[in-house]
């Protein structure tokens, strides 16, 4: 549209197109574009208490997506579903020492109901190891009732201070949390591991978000736990790693203290062995941080709740209402295919601008249908995550946009993966690492695995940046040759182990 029609009406919609773009670019100011991205992208609005926010329908169909997968997944383990109060009492909140110090700064209180206070202040849950395990030791009484392995989908309160982040850091969030109790510990490190591999499926297969399996340090394993392992990503923007999901063995140590023992087969009293595992709508917002650009978001077609978008772009004398006719035929075919399409005819806008509101929203492919189109039976393709134009015959459409969906979700993968692999920067000394930091890298560096050489990096790097500390040692580790020091210590090397700053 030229802006030079005298009505207007035109000049409006001209401004209106416009208007529409991001004005912080990612390159230039991450935090900015993050922040307008997500509420011009209709996943969120900010809210009148600081660090909640409203999950709406755009994000929240993402959600159900991830959820469907996960559940049906879970429900193949025979992992079963429940769902345990919201509050919890002091008591019981502060029975395991080490786990509620983890979380102490963190958890929100009930002191008053009414206008009297409460005789005792109720916690509300920041994780529930404490509100489960007591019911635990009250349902598993021998061999014959383990395995016990439950999952709820709830929401979970943490006061975070620091800089709250939609979806990254919020004071409440959804999620899932596991909690299984084993006979021995051979099968509670197989769950473990496999229920590690589903958030792998999520964030690769899912959100096309390249992620590393691994383990967390002593230091940064959760707070009264065995061992924690992970999936870290990554976002090249801003050097930071981000923890994806976490699957927790816990060993035997809330057993012992919530008394949650059954008699073995042989007759003897023993103790369980537990895991804990959960992911969080953080995966959304790692999603928008790894893939969105500067005209908005960009979704995978796995969870965009619309993945193919149909616009009519009828000129003055052209059959309008045979393009109309077209769009509606076309996401008709797509829908009956299992394509999630919706068609735009809102009259009150130029093609221009729906283009760029739905390029704002992230979804994966739009379809334009104009008179020549029509002519010539075809629908003109445009691919969100690389501009890629194509023209499409009507026969057989619908296959074709499931391969072009396909291709689209590969192709994110591989960007990203690209991109994530090219910060991996290998370092041996303390110089090194202080210039890779700099640069914004993702660090692999040989460690000793000591907890103070650690606690040193902690402190060394403290700064505006915020500091680095590990954010695992991944499982697929490459060759250590014997010999090989630790870059801060110079002790020998343990393992290889990722370094970095960190959401």
């Amino acid at each position: 549209m030229s802006g030079k029609d005298p009505k207007k009406g035109k000049m409006k919609e001209v401004k209106k197109e416009t208007g529409l773009g991001l004005s912080y670019k990612k390159d230039e100011n991450f935090g900015e574009w993050y922040s307008e991205v997500v509420v011009s992208g209709e996943m969120i609005e900010y809210y009148d208490i600081s660090g909640c926010y409203i999950l709406r329908p755009w994000s929240m169909s993402i959600w159900e997506i991830l959820h469907g997968f996960f559940d049906a997944e879970i429900k193949k383990m025979k992992i079963k579903n429940s769902y345990f109060p919201l509050f919890v009492s002091p008591a019981v909140l502060q029975k395991e020492k080490d786990h509620i110090e983890g979380f102490a700064p963190e958890v929100a209180w009930v002191t008053k109901s009414g206008d009297s206070d409460l005789e005792v202040p109720i916690a509300i849950r920041p994780t529930s190891e404490t509100v489960m395990y007591p019911y635990f030791s009250k349902w598993i009484r021998g061999h014959r009732d383990l395995p016990l392995r439950l999952n709820q989908w709830c929401n979970v309160v943490r006061w975070e201070f620091s800089n709250p982040t939609p979806f990254i850091r919020s004071r409440e969030f959804l999620w899932q949390e596991g909690h299984t109790a084993f006979a021995t510990k051979e099968e509670s490190d197989a769950e473990v591991l496999e229920i590690l591999e589903l958030y792998r499926r999520i964030y690769e297969e899912l959100l096309a978000v390249p992620v590393s399996k691994g383990k967390k340090s002593e230091l940064e394993k959760f707070a009264g736990g065995l061992y924690t392992t992970t999936v870290e990503a990554f976002i090249p923007n801003t050097g930071r790693g981000i923890q994806g999901a976490t699957s927790h063995c816990l060993g035997q140590n809330f057993a012992r203290i919530f008394e949650i023992n059954f008699e073995n087969e042989k007759g003897e009293k023993a103790m369980v062995w537990q895991n804990s595992w959960g992911f969080t709508t953080r995966t959304i917002g790692v999603m928008i941080m790894v893939h969105g650009d500067d005209k908005g978001l960009v979704l995978p077609p796995k969870v965009a709740s619309t993945q193919v978008v149909v616009i009519p772009v009828p000129y003055k004398d052209a059959n309008t209402q045979g393009i109309y006719d077209a769009c509606a035929a076309t996401v008709r075919e797509m829908n009956e295919s299992g394509i999630r399409a919706e068609a735009d005819f809102r009259d009150n806008y130029s093609p221009g601008w729906k283009y760029s509101h739905w390029e704002m929203k992230g979804v994966p492919l739009r379809i334009e249908i104009g008179p020549k189109d029509l002519a010539n039976n075809q629908v003109r393709a445009v691919r969100r995550d690389n501009g890629a134009k194509t023209d499409i015959p009507m026969a057989n459409l619908a296959d074709q946009v499931k391969d072009v969906l396909a291709t689209i979700q590969q192709n994110l993968f591989d960007v990203a993966k690209q991109k994530r692999d090219a910060c991996v920067q290998i370092v041996r000394t303390w110089d090194e690492f202080t210039v890779a930091l700099g640069q914004k890298k993702l660090v692999l560096a040989p460690w000793c695995d000591e907890e103070a050489v650690e606690k040193d990096v902690k402190a060394r790097t403290k700064g505006e940046m915020g500091a680095a500390k590990t954010l695992c040692s991944p499982f697929d580790q490459p060759e250590l040759p014997e010999g090989t020091l630790c870059f801060v210590s110079g002790k020998p090397a343990k393992k290889w182990t990722y370094w970095g700053r960190s959401y």
